[in-house]
């Protein structure tokens, strides 16, 4: 039998991008469940494939739009150094890079 489909909430839109890029697919369905909602790991895949989200889960990485959101830039511009080959990023879909944190320098 299959289920009925249902819209995406916006608040669960938004757990999968907070969540996606280091949580693995049944962490963010434990996430959803305690929010309320109730979505399989199938399910999360595909909507964070359709997202343009890699379901890889990356520890000590950073998506641009994080980078941007820290720098106070707009996202394509990281993704334009990423492309430029300013920043070394990982493509992990057709349009979300990955950059390492040994690519920034911290100064004390």
């Amino acid at each position: 039998m299959k289920t009925k489909w249902r819209k995406w909430e916006r608040e669960e839109i938004d757990i999968l991008e907070e969540m996606s890029e280091a949580y693995t697919l049944k962490q963010i369905a434990r996430r959803l469940k305690r929010h309320g909602y109730q979505r399989t790991t199938e399910g999360i895949n595909k909507k964070l494939h359709r997202l343009g989200y890699s379901t890889r889960t990356t520890l000590d990485n950073y998506s641009c739009n994080q980078i941007a959101k820290t720098l106070r830039v707009d996202s394509s511009t990281v993704v334009a150094w990423v492309k430029r080959g300013w920043l070394r990023g990982i493509q992990r879909s057709a349009t979300q890079y990955q950059v390492a944190l040994l690519q920034f320098k911290i100064k004390n």
